[in-house]
This record gives structure tokens, C-alpha cells and sequence, in this order.
């Protein structure tokens, strides 16, 4: 499922240009031939001169199948910040599949455009970029970008990936990283906020290509992945299903947004909204039979 969902969320981040994160949890991976392993995570050393962006190229996997390197910084790349990397597939006879199977900014979970197949014992040139739009503002500069790499066979979906590696990377040094923290809004209302897990939505629009959103900001305070969804929604009294679920790393916070069609809305008579109950709910996605870690049933008044 995983790998469906990253190659499906790669073609649909190239021609729609819009952002999303849902990742099923990863298996464990080989680290080179043969051999089994966790994943592992990578951190750079500190490179910087205040103010300034200062990086030299990083290996950030190097087994006896593949190999990902970060060769260089682009602030200003065509579609957003990007990091250009240079991708080696050392099989014989195997196609893989390189791809970011989740990302973060200063702590923000924020996929990037990456998706990269490369035939067997070839070499390619790509890169990983983030649109603008696909980045809050208010992050500021690009201070700690942690991705988590995984590299599998594009023609053997059950086979076990070649390599999975965490790496972070650090433009201003590791000693400016930055974690962003929201300062608390007025008018935000809180849906949940325990030991575990804080929902808060932040406000309301109507988006021009998803339609009627609310817009929605979580945190996740556990040591595992979080997946956050709804469920019995319902908009004027009438039962509405929106787009919406997003799984949040562990200690990481986002920014996503509940979305409700025109048509939707349409289909149920609905030209102003005046109620919103769903439930939320908050669960480990790597454990569907754990008790949920928070789920609430709330009423919104936009």
C-alpha cells in the first residue's frame, strides 16, 4: 500500500502542484545486500556562516544496491526550494524506485515534489523541491529539513526496500536549526488537545480547487506516527464526507485542511454553512488494534 500511495502521491504532486501526506508505516528495510536492518537516521554536521547558506555534498545512502547523495542547494529553483540530489541504482537487473516517503521543515511535516525511477545500473540527476504554496510562511528559513528516504523495486512491491535512511539537513548549521512553534490565535478552536495529541482548527475559506475548507493545524507529541482522521460528518444536519486524513511523524506538527466539494454541498442543498459536527479521531498507524489516542465529537459554528 505504501508504495502505491507514494507513487500515486508523486504523479498527483506534479500536476495539481498541491502538497499532501498520507504514508502507511514502512517495514524493515536492508541496508545493503542480503542484509536486514532498521531504519536508520543520519545527522549532518554543522556547516554555517551566520545568515548565509554554507553545504558540501552528503551522502546520505551508500549500500550495494543504491546509493542518494545531496550534491546542492537551490533557494530559488523553479518550483520552490530544492535540494538537487544525484541518484545511483548499482542492480543488474532491478528497476528501484526513489522516492521521500515524509518530510519536514523546522519540525512542519511538508512532502516535497520527489519521485524518481531509475532503470538498472543507471545513474540520474534530480530534484527535491517544495512549492511555496506547499510551505507555511511562517516556518521563516529552511533551517532543519529532515527527510525520510526509501528506495524499493518498482516491479516487486512485497519485496522488502533496498535502503531506508532518515537524514537531516542543516542550510545554517546544525547549531541554528530552528523548531517552529504556533503562537495560539483567538479565534482558533481547540477540537483536541491531551498528553498525546493537539487539533486546533485555525479558520475557514472556500479554496478554489478543493472547495469549502476548514483549515486545520496538528501536533504530535507521542513517539509514534500519528494518523488523524473523521468520520459521521455531518454539514447543516446532512451527512457530507470530506477530503481529509493526515498522518503526522512522531514529535512533528502540520498544517492540512478539511475540505468539502461544491458538489457535495450542491448535492445536499447547502449555499451556506452554518454547522459542522464530526467526530476526530487519533490513532497509532502503525498499530490498528491500539486504543485510539484521542477521539472527540465536536460541533463547529464557521
Amino acid at each position: 500500500m505504501k508504495r502505491i500511495t507514494a507513487t500515486i502521491l508523486a504523479i498527483v504532486l506534479l500536476f495539481s502542484f498541491a502538497a499532501c501526506s498520507a504514508t502507511p508505516p514502512a517495514p524493515t528495510g536492508n541496508s545493503g545486500s542480503g542484509a536486514t536492518a532498521a531504519p536508520s537516521e543520519t545527522t549532518l554536521p554543522a556547516q554555517t556562516q551566520a545568515g548565509e547558506i554554507s553545504f558540501e555534498e552528503v551522502t546520505v545512502v551508500d549500500n550495494d544496491q543504491c546509493t542518494i547523495k545531496i550534491t546542492s542547494i537551490d533557494e530559488d529553483a523553479l518550483f520552490g526550494y530544492t535540494l538537487n540530489a544525484y541518484l545511483e541504482n548499482k542492480s543488474a537487473d532491478k528497476t528501484y524506485m526513489f522516492s521521500v516517503k515524509s518530510a519536514s521543515i523546522n519540525g512542519v511535516m511538508a512532502d516535497p515534489l520527489f519521485a524518481a525511477e531509475v532503470a538498472p545500473g543507471k545513474k540520474a540527476n534530480e530534484h527535491i523541491s517544495w512549492l511555496d504554496s506547499a510551505v507555511p510562511e511562517a516556518i521563516g528559513n529552511y533551517t532543519d529539513i529532515e527527510l525520510n528516504f526509501w528506495v524499493y523495486d518498482s516491479n516487486d512491491w512485497m519485496a522488502d526496500p533496498v535502503a531506508e535512511q532518515t537524514v537531516h539537513i542543516y542550510p545554517y548549521g546544525e547549531e541554528n536549526a530552528k523548531t517552529f512553534v504556533r503562537t495560539t490565535q483567538d479565534t482558533d478552536t481547540v477540537l483536541i488537545d491531551n498528553e498525546n495529541v493537539t487539533a486546533i482548527v485555525t479558520g475557514y475559506e472556500e479554496d478554489d480547487l478543493w472547495g469549502y475548507t476548514a483549515k486545520v493545524f496538528f501536533v504530535n507529541k507521542t513517539d509514534k506516527t500519528v494518523m488523524f482522521t473523521v468520520e459521521d460528518v455531518s454539514v447543516n444536519g446532512f451527512m457530507a464526507d470530506p477530503f481529509f486524513a493526515n498522518e503526522v511523524d512522531t514529535g512533528k506538527c502540520a498544517f492540512s485542511s478539511i475540505s468539502w466539494s461544491d458538489t457535495t454541498l450542491e448535492e445536499n442543498g447547502i449555499t451556506e454553512i452554518q454547522t459542522i459536527e464530526l467526530t476526530i479521531r487519533a490513532y497509532d498507524s502503525n498499530d490498528l488494534l491500539a486504543d485510539d489516542l484521542a477521539k472527540e465529537t465536536v460541533t463547529l459554528n464557521p
